[in-house]
């Protein structure tokens, strides 16, 4: 089955099965009943424990998961939207946002008290929660379809704040969970912990991560819509004597 098959069968799965939230699937990485006891799972697993600096993706199931990183400390990354701003992250403090953790870990809440930072201003991630439509127990991921998840880890990885190593996380509801074979390209993300309301999935992945920004498949418009790929690709282009990529 192709991705698009597969999101479209998940997204009418969670409504038919009535385990869908406000404000629906379709199009949508989906917000789940549960989100909140997945988080809290998340929180007792030892990446989320040991980690200080937090990426994590703007959608509505991972907010309870935003909303704990900061109360318990931790410096929370979200990128904006469709990366429109070149700086294309919010950093979120904890000791700067005066208890208002809930409000933060929203996005509206975010633009209003988080900072706009360029990724190299960014400390070093030490964990990802990327937000999924369905995941296989192998660690192969399938998004809502736009790349803009792929891209900000790309765009990390490319700076430097992200690693082979860094882990990455999904909370999902266990429907979410699918024995579809997904095709993972170059470019796709893989999880290494899978995170439902019930359980911890450790997928010990066979999928490598991306390195960096695979200039080569992004089309033209696409980097000319994105501020930071049309810097990132002016200064390699400098460095290399061509702004082709």
């Amino acid at each position: 089955m192709s991705k698009e098959g597969i999101r479209n069968r998940i997204w009418s799965l969670l409504e038919r099965e009535r385990v869908a939230r406000f404000p629906g699937t379709k199009g949508r990485i989906p917000n789940f009943q549960g989100a909140e006891r997945a988080a809290r799972r998340l929180s007792q697993i030892e990446v989320w424990r040991e980690a200080k600096r937090i990426k994590a993706n703007p959608d509505m199931p991972q907010r309870p998961a935003r909303e704990l990183a900061l109360s318990q400390g931790k410096i929370l990354y979200m990128a904006v939207p469709r990366l429109r701003s070149e700086r294309c992250f919010l950093e979120l403090d904890p000791s700067h946002l005066r208890g208002q953790f809930r409000e933060a870990s929203t996005i509206r809440g975010a633009f209003r008290l988080g900072r706009p930072v360029n990724p190299e201003e960014m400390d070093p991630i030490d964990l990802v929660v990327a937000g999924s439509v369905a995941v296989t127990k192998e660690g192969a991921r399938v998004g809502k379809g736009g790349g803009y998840s792929d891209l900000e880890y790309a765009i990390a990885r490319e700076i430097g704040i992200i690693d082979e190593e860094t882990p990455v996380v999904t909370t999902v509801h266990r429907l979410q969970v699918v024995s579809n074979d997904i095709e993972m390209k170059i470019h796709d993300i893989p999880v290494d912990f899978i995170v439902t309301p019930e359980e911890v999935i450790v997928t010990l992945s066979r999928f490598q991560k991306p390195k960096g920004i695979y200039w080569e498949i992004l089309e033209e418009e696409k980097i000319k819509s994105i501020p930071i790929l049309t810097r990132l690709i002016s200064t390699r282009g400098r460095a290399k004597g061509s702004l082709s990529p």
